[in-house]
């Protein structure tokens, strides 16, 4: 039994699951899925094609599943799909894919804060959090665990690995590896995500492993084509190394903060 205001509008073919429940002034499109134990709150819109999973709360004034800002888009048939247990706080905006049959994705078990934006064809992972007025364009990814401060803008096409913190009003133009924080405007290595790593469970000699690897990256003044040669001949393999030399060279070494002349 779901609890519904006769004060929103729902449209007939939405499908809504058990003990959802719906405040005033919602609008409800066609085609729209919401699962069991949400909570939609007034001034909310859930546009056509946006599949929500259980557990969500989707808090006033956001626009989930709206149409593509892009434009490519002609009108194609296009999905936004968000996983389970996600806080969408006020005014956020979730865009649709641009491509006939693909999603906007968001994974479950994450805050997405006020008067965000995440463009179409994005891809946010479990665990995350983007902080209030966070911009991030379309086409980009966020993997699991990472965090984006406050009014941090994100460009088209960006990869931010695992476990990331993004200090408040970067500018991300680039992929950012895992582990890492990045800090100030250009954009730049801060250091590892230590404290994080540690609440979070990560044994001191892996944060170690890390370290190293970003000290061979970022602060021993050679390429980056060199700098995985001497990680992999210095540094203890180990899971995150491992993960920290494939996302550079799956992204042809290209990550935020290294001038050209060192990649």
């Amino acid at each position: 039994m779901s609890n519904i205001s006769n004060l929103s509008f729902v449209h007939p073919n939405a499908k809504i699951g058990s003990n959802v429940t719906i405040d005033p002034f919602v609008y409800i499109d066609d085609d729209v899925e919401i699962g069991d134990n949400c909570h939609i709150m007034s001034h909310t819109s859930i546009i056509s094609g946006t599949r929500l999973g259980k557990n969500n709360t989707i808090y006033h004034g956001a626009i989930i599943g709206a149409d593509p800002q892009d434009f490519r888009w002609k009108g194609e048939k296009t999905y936004c799909t968000i996983g389970e247990n996600n806080h969408i706080y006020q005014q956020v905006i979730i865009n649709r894919s641009i491509c006939e049959g693909e999603s906007t994705v968001i994974g479950s078990n994450s805050y997405i804060m006020a008067q965000s934006h995440i463009g179409h064809d994005t891809r946010i992972g479990d665990k995350c959090v983007i902080g209030n007025a966070v911009k991030i364009a379309g086409n980009c990814r966020v993997d699991n665990c990472s965090i984006l401060s406050s009014m941090a803008l994100v460009h088209e096409k960006c990869h931010i690995g695992e476990w990331v913190l993004i200090k408040g009003g970067c500018r991300v133009n680039s992929n950012i590896p895992p582990y890492v924080i990045m800090a100030h405007n250009p954009i730049s290595y801060f250091g590892v995500n230590a404290f994080i790593l540690r609440k979070e469970g990560k044994d001191e000699e892996s944060i170690d492993e890390i370290a190293k690897c970003y000290r061979h990256i970022y602060q021993c003044n050679t390429s980056i084509f060199n700098a995985l040669l001497r990680i992999q001949a210095d540094v203890k393999q180990c899971p995150e190394r491992d993960a920290i030399v494939k996302f550079v060279k799956d992204h042809d070494y290209k990550i935020a903060s290294l001038p050209l002349e060192m990649i």
